[in-house]
């Protein structure tokens, strides 16, 4: 019934893909642009993660009370504007503005759409939550084709910009016809009655417990995956030896990593595990293959894990929002906004802490804080899958609450 809006959430985030590694893939057009070098470029980008850090809070609240729609809309604008006019921007100036701008898109995007596709797919969650970052890793891989095929017929640089702006904008209007489900529905068929929505669980959520130890794991997960995807070639370099092309080849094993785990996880997540489970097992493989590296220097075994390093820390972000979603169903997008605020800061900070460790002049110390941040999340995951069961209970194992709210909605419609 709302498969038009699942398409149309999946294509903003297939060119979101693109949208992440857009300014450092044209770095040197942008450096000749505005006047500037590689690190005010890299000032560019966390201008868009303040600009995420900064609106998530308020666009998750948005989101409850207007519906996820107006925000999709909202991002899809947003975002199509920032890639048209970043080519064309006359000063470094603007551009940073642009670029602030694209991370409150951005934030709208995610407060919007994660609970926008957990309630198109009520029975599934988590498996529609993983697929975001699918589309995403898949935008990502296009994208450097794209720029290739212009520079090949030496096109303005700039048409890598404009094509997925158009997107954007076709997109937004794409959806602009389309319905997308009640959000205020599940709140209603709740709360009925005084003790109705106590009905979904044995024992009730506690956001300073549980909803506390899901925004740990937002912080942690991002952090692992931003630490790995920032110095993974950087220590295949320096540590093992490797010339740039081999180093950046980890990075590629890495990829190759990600997107098998989020194409894995949104098939078995239906039936056969839960995500619940996922965090948990999750970190363990990160820490262990970031041990692995650590300990045995030898290429071949760095690239298997920096394959595993890539399979493990992908989709878990996403997994702790449906997590987040499904126990504190009445507040989704404040919930969401919450977890993404968490996750923008670790987007933030990671790059600036590792950065400072560098300086220390071994490189190796910066896997040893990411082992440690691996076994953070894994002790907050096993904290979550420990209240989790007490709070689903035995019955839970049988029907997901998510099953049991698109039964509500059948009752209220």
């Amino acid at each position: 019934m709302h498969s038009r809006a699942a398409t149309g959430m999946y294509m903003n985030y297939f060119l979101l893909g693109m949208v992440n590694v857009i300014l450092i893939s044209n770095m040197g057009s942008l450096t000749d642009q505005w006047d500037t070098d590689s690190a005010g470029i890299s000032y560019i980008i966390a201008a868009i993660g303040i600009g995420k850090l900064f609106t998530y809070a308020i666009a998750g609240r948005l989101s409850d009370r207007f519906g996820r729609k107006p925000l999709i809309i909202f991002s899809g604008l947003v975002m199509g504007l920032f890639l048209f006019f970043v080519p064309l921007a006359p000063s470094y100036q603007i551009a940073f503005l642009l670029a602030f701008l694209a991370g409150v898109g951005n934030s709208a995007m995610d407060a919007g759409s994660y609970p926008g596709l957990i309630e198109v797919f009520p029975k599934s969650a988590g498996s529609a939550s993983v697929m975001v970052k699918a589309f995403m890793a898949s935008g990502t891989a296009i994208l450097p084709f794209m720029i290739l095929f212009f520079a090949k017929q030496e096109l303005f640089y700039g048409f890598a910009f404009f094509v997925p702006a158009a997107l954007y904008i076709l997109t937004m209007l794409f959806l602009l016809p389309v319905s997308f489900p009640d959000h205020r529905i599940a709140q209603v068929g709740g709360m009925k009655s005084g003790s109705e929505s106590d009905k979904l669980f044995v024992s009730k959520p506690e956001f300073l417990k549980e909803g506390l130890a899901l925004v740990v794991i937002g912080f942690t997960s991002t952090g692992l995956f931003t630490v790995a995807q920032i110095w993974l070639p950087s220590y295949g370099e320096q540590v093992l030896g490797l010339s740039t092309a081999s180093s950046l080849k980890l990075l590629s094993f890495y990829s190759i990593g990600s997107l098998l785990s989020v194409l894995t996880l949104a098939v078995f997540l239906k039936k056969i595990i839960r995500p619940v489970t996922v965090i948990l097992i999750y970190p363990l493989i990160t820490c262990t293959a970031i041990i692995t590296i650590l300990t045995i220097k030898i290429p071949v075994v760095a690239t298997i894990a920096a394959f595993f390093i890539g399979l493990s820390t992908a989709g878990v972000f996403q997994l702790a929002i449906a997590i987040m979603a499904e126990l504190f169903w009445q507040r989704k997008g404040r919930v969401t906004g919450i977890v993404a605020t968490a996750a923008g800061l670790a987007s933030v900070v990671m790059p600036l802490a590792t950065g400072l460790l560098s300086k220390m002049g071994n490189i190796s110390i910066i896997f040893i804080f990411d082992a440690f941040l691996a076994i953070t999340g894994f002790l907050a995951a096993a904290f979550v899958y420990y209240r989790y069961g007490k709070v689903i209970g035995k019955k839970g194992e049988k029907k997901t609450l998510e099953q049991r709210m698109a039964g509500n909605r059948l009752v209220d419609n």
